[in-house]
């Protein structure tokens, strides 16, 4: 569904629109639930070089990518590059929403769960 759902954007907005964008970013997501960890790793992939490209590497929308990737990558054990990527969020976040913010802490916290699951391994 969320498939179908993306055509509509990409044909009528195009590819690089802030919205068709969303869809990619939420396709990715879905598909992550799902277990389906390659084709969400592509769909998020996608949605953060095209919002780096159009919005900026410091945009709320670019740093949402960057978060949603670092997250993927944490649950599928590529502890490294998530740490870089939830580095780079949080930073964003820090700079841009404060260190108060739910989405600031909520990064931070997915950050320091991710160390926990390295030090238990």
């Amino acid at each position: 569904m969320h498939r179908r759902d993306l055509e509509g954007p990409e044909k009528v907005l195009g590819l690089e629109h802030p919205d068709t964008l969303t869809s990619v970013s939420n396709l990715g997501s879905v598909l992550e639930r799902q277990g389906k960890y390659e084709e969400a790793e592509a769909m998020h992939r996608r949605a953060l070089g095209t919002r780096e490209k159009v919005l900026g590497v410091e945009h709320l929308g670019t740093l949402t990518s960057v978060y949603c990737l670092a997250h993927l990558l944490h649950q599928r054990k590529y502890y490294k590059s998530a740490s870089r990527l939830y580095q780079i969020a949080y930073n964003g976040y820090l700079k841009t929403l404060g260190s108060d913010h739910p989405t600031t802490v909520a990064c931070r916290n997915h950050h320091l769960s991710m160390d926990q699951d390295i030090k238990q391994k």
